[in-house]
């Protein structure tokens, strides 16, 4: 193993049992409850998902998305939901760009309500019970640890707390009225580390999908309130597009990386950049291009390697991740060992990628953003990597005041080229940063890992590096989280290309962002490469997103789990016993 630098609050969490991993303390016990109440690792996983709705508002909502990943033992197998919310039916660039009154405007900004898309996640919750789960709880035990939270109070965490804090103002803007804003008091603060926080709004909401199912959420009292609030700001959402919606369960893509099968959901999502950079590294391995085997971890020459894969990733996918029902992706030549072989032949390790000439591959002549991530492994050597978002903090920050949740903003990854792969339409799933990711064995496809790191565009860089930290270094999943990781980002100051998401390619210059503990002679020497580098530590470090991986250890027949939860989250990894 390849020696490396870091600090641990925490040490890796072993069990024969089942284990639950997640960003916040009360929503691992939701998900260990659930286990012990003869559930299985998909329905604690929507246990857990339902809490984080309630303890980590910035981060998540019930007004956002969700995706999935489901390992099932006795098969094998691994399986996709996509929980993904569309645009509002009569949606087009020209409206859009009427609305805005900008006609030279490349994307949805962030806080217009023209951002806000159906939400998708109570649906990808009962779907993905309905498919997988084990028929041993019911709804209402699912759900009944959020509910208790949101009606009877749950104390804020620190991390949660600084969130919070810092869309203070965003909140503020989008909800002038702070008598119908649940989220922060009558002074127009969030609330503090170890203050008791109440939302009766979305308790009641959780009472009403119990009752009624889907139904619950998307018609009836729930549904009219969405559309009250997005109609009286001038969206076209309508109560037949929240009626209408629905998830899709999808064959999950993959690659296989020394000895290992890496897993992702395909498009809208973005796990195509972690397969692509993968698939890239492996060719240069097989040609003898590059010993990953003999880099230090976060060494120049190693972040220097995977961010240039990594951005070679970004170029492909900004033009063809985009909903799947407007365009099949040709994902099986993307991901083609020839095609493979020839991007990364693009690779020098002496300079970095011409950003003025760089585009996207044509792999065959015919074609042309605050989240919470957690995982759970049961007892039957089943395990689910799922992760729920309501985009940027707050997501829109647009409240449902009868129901005390937030509107998503995802429809700010479209954008308005006309077009483009990605361009806005009615009716369309946009772009989608969230994604979660297994592993498993190449010889059997046995559970290696389900792991995730969330964090915007952060995520598929992330994957990269927590695939290599357990494969090719050796690291336990603690061990994996608490290595400082770097991201990459857009430009601020830079020319928007008005292609795919605003992902680290939308403009000329991508930014590397390294985390406080990688030092700075190595930040220097990739400046040296032509690297724009910035480093980045303190509370500054929620760009790197919080990460939870869960590995199989277990040999001969046995289950044996080993867990780590990210110290940059509150939570925590909690073994059944």
């Amino acid at each position: 193993m390849t020696e490396i630098s870091f600090q641990s609050r925490r040490s890796t969490v072993y069990s024969t049992k089942g284990v639950v991993a997640s960003s916040q303390p009360a929503a691992t016990a939701a998900g260990v409850k659930i286990l012990e109440l003869g559930g299985n690792c998909v329905d604690a996983a929507i246990a857990v998902s339902a809490c984080l709705c309630v303890l980590e508002p910035a981060s998540t909502g019930i007004g956002g998305d969700c995706f999935a990943l489901y390992y099932e033992q006795k098969s094998n197998k691994v399986h996709g939901l996509n929980g993904s919310g569309r645009s509002a039916s009569s949606a087009t660039v020209d409206a859009t760009l009427e609305s805005l009154k900008n006609k030279d405007a490349l994307r949805i900004p962030w806080n217009s309500i023209h951002a806000v898309t159906v939400p998708g996640a109570i649906a990808g919750w009962i779907d993905s019970i309905e498919a997988w789960g084990s028929g041993k709880v019911g709804l209402d035990q699912i759900l009944a640890p959020a509910i208790d939270l949101a009606k009877n109070g749950f104390v804020v965490h620190e991390v949660s707390a600084n969130i919070w804090k810092s869309c203070e103002s965003k909140l503020k803007l989008q909800n002038p009225n702070l008598k119908a804003n649940p989220f922060l008091n009558e002074n127009g603060q969030a609330p503090k580390e170890g203050d008791l926080f109440f939302n009766p709004g979305i308790a009641s909401v959780l009472e009403l999908v119990v009752k009624h199912g889907k139904k619950g959420f998307y018609e009836g009292s729930v549904a009219e309130a969405v559309i009250k609030t997005t109609s009286s700001r001038g969206h076209n959402l309508s109560l037949e597009d929240l009626k209408s919606h629905t998830s899709s369960i999808v064959e999950p893509i993959s690659i296989d990386f020394e000895k290992h099968r890496v897993w992702e959901i395909a498009p809208n999502g973005q796990g195509l950049v972690a397969l692509l950079a993968l698939g890239m590294l492996q060719e240069l391995q097989n040609e003898g291009v590059v010993d990953i085997y003999s880099h230090k971890v976060n060494s120049v020459e190693y972040l220097h390697l995977l961010i240039e894969l990594c951005k070679l990733g970004f170029y492909d996918s900004d033009e063809y991740v985009s909903d799947p029902d407007f365009g099949e992706a040709p994902l099986s030549d993307l991901l083609h060992k020839s095609y493979l072989q020839e991007r990364s032949h693009l690779y020098s390790a002496s300079k970095i990628l011409d950003s003025e000439t760089i585009t996207h591959g044509v792999p065959n002549p015919i074609n042309k953003s605050d989240t919470v991530y957690f995982t759970v492994a049961d007892k039957n050597g089943d395990a689910c990597s799922f992760i729920n978002s309501v985009y940027e903090g707050f997501g829109s920050a647009v409240v449902v005041p009868e129901f005390g949740f937030c509107l998503q903003n995802r429809g700010a990854n479209f954008n308005l080229t006309k077009g483009s792969k990605n361009a806005l339409e009615g009716g369309k799933r946009p772009y989608h940063t969230i994604i979660p990711s297994m592993i498993t064995n190449v010889n059997d496809n046995s559970l290696y890992a389900a792991f995730g790191n969330m964090g915007g565009y952060m995520q598929p860089v992330g994957h990269v590096q927590h695939v290599l930290n357990m494969t090719v270094f050796g690291m336990t999943p603690q061990q994996s989280v608490d290595t400082p990781r770097f991201c990459l980002c857009s430009d601020p100051t830079g020319l928007d290309r008005g292609r795919g998401a605003d992902g680290p390619v939308s403009t000329p210059v991508t930014v590397v962002a390294l985390e406080d503990g990688i030092p700075e002679e190595v930040a220097e020497g990739l400046r040296k490469l032509g690297h724009t580098v910035k480093s980045v530590s303190g509370n500054g470090r929620g760009l790197f997103g919080r990460a939870q991986i869960i590995k199989n250890i277990g040999k001969d027949g046995k289950i044996v789990y080993a867990a780590g939860s990210d110290p940059r989250g509150d939570g925590a990894a909690v073994p059944i016993i």
